[in-house]
């Protein structure tokens, strides 16, 4: 007997549905028995199904966050002038964006939508430096003060996608 798929190989499987000569390399592995792939029909869970529909709410409310965020986020900063601020404030916002994002999407999940959120936070930090700029003194750059800036937006950034992952 020769496989369906694969007239060289021959076999003595068989689809435990259909009845079609199976090979080794076209088994798919069930519940119920090996099937052939047709009959198997794997498809991924609908957690894990996201259409270019929910990219697009998840962009859309992404930015809208990343807005709102970044202007509550340089507010607070230019209000509390406390050291250490950012690595709890950038945590919070992480999940605030990736939580807000997570249910307008239906609470779906991807690679896509968790990029999604880590550039929104990206942009709310951004945000919140113009904000400073523009209704604070300016910023101080010293190497110390960006390594720190740099790990609070990792930690932002960590947040939010494992909201999404």
């Amino acid at each position: 007997m020769k496989c369906a798929t694969h007239p060289e190989v021959e076999t003595n499987l068989r689809c435990g549905k259909c009845g079609k000569p199976i090979c080794p390399k076209c088994l798919v592995q069930t519940l119920v028995g090996a099937r052939c792939p047709d009959c198997a029909k794997l498809y991924k869970l609908p957690i894990y199904r996201v259409s270019t529909k929910y990219y697009l709410i998840a962009i859309g409310t992404g930015f809208g966050m990343a807005m709102a965020c970044g202007v509550v986020w340089g507010l607070i900063e230019s209000l509390v002038p406390f050291f250490y601020l950012s690595l709890l404030l950038a945590p919070g916002i992480g999940y605030a964006i990736g939580e807000v994002i997570n249910l307008s999407v239906n609470r779906k999940r991807s690679t896509g939508l968790a990029v999604i959120a880590g550039i929104a936070v990206v942009i709310s930090y951004l945000v919140s430096l113009l904000f400073n700029i523009l209704f604070h003194w300016g910023l101080s750059f010293g190497l110390f003060n960006i390594i720190l800036a740099l790990v609070a937006l990792a930690l932002g950034i960590f947040v939010a996608v494992t909201r999404l992952r």
